[in-house]
């Protein structure tokens, strides 16, 4: 049965991308958006109809799926080309991998709660993303074996970057993480460029989940 204008993915991603990303530019990051079915990402079917609306929705486990513009800032934010290296902490969902992956880029995901992994690793699967590896970890220590990275997203908040990322940032590179307390957060973009470290703000408020682990905040 073919769905309704309404409830058509196509359609919906497609006014996602025309309301909501209106401050993208990236064409690389507007064609994810329009490629990737965002509802699939969503764990609770009931809440498929409403996936591309403009906020973040339950996942399970006290996480969220980021409203479309925050992954899409982020995206864009990276500034990455075809081929590069990804680091992602917090798979969550799966939706900023997945996003990632349609730009053309090699991610390497981590994240520690065991049911989020597994559902996302099964969408992953079902969408067939070959260039998305998946680990379940500490996110904060890295994915050693694998590094360095081109760039490294955190879709977690914490006060500062953890060493052992900082660390497998590959000179020149790029970090984005919302920094601050638990409460208010400013999405942060680490910048290492011949062996030197600086930090930029986006102007965005943001409010994401703890980053938790032995490097980040304690459960």
């Amino acid at each position: 049965m073919q769905a309704s204008p309404r409830h058509d993915p196509r359609r919906l991603r497609e006014a996602m991308v025309r309301d909501q990303l209106s401050g993208i530019v990236d064409q690389a990051v507007l064609a994810a958006m329009r490629a990737v079915p965002r509802h699939l990402f969503v764990p609770d079917e009931a809440l498929h109809a409403v996936a591309y609306g403009d906020n973040p929705l339950p996942i399970g486990h006290g996480q969220t799926i980021s409203q479309p513009y925050v992954v899409a800032r982020m995206s864009q934010w990276l500034e990455a080309r075809p081929g590069m290296s990804v680091l992602e902490i917090g798979t969550g969902s799966g939706y900023q991998a997945a996003i990632l992956a349609a730009m053309g880029l090699d991610v390497f995901t981590v994240e520690r709660v065991r049911e989020l992994y597994f559902h996302a690793c099964e969408v992953f699967r079902r969408l067939k993303l070959r260039r998305i590896r998946t680990n379940l970890a500490d996110g904060t220590q890295g994915w050693p074996d694998a590094a360095p990275f081109d760039r490294i997203v955190i879709t977690a908040g914490g006060p500062n970057v953890p060493k052992p990322l900082l660390d497998q940032l590959a000179d020149p590179g790029m970090l984005v993480m919302p920094l601050g307390d638990r409460k208010h957060q400013r999405l942060m973009r680490v910048i290492k460029q011949n062996g030197e470290v600086r930090n930029e703000d986006s102007g965005l408020g943001v409010k994401f989940v703890d980053l938790l682990g032995a490097y980040g905040r304690s459960d």
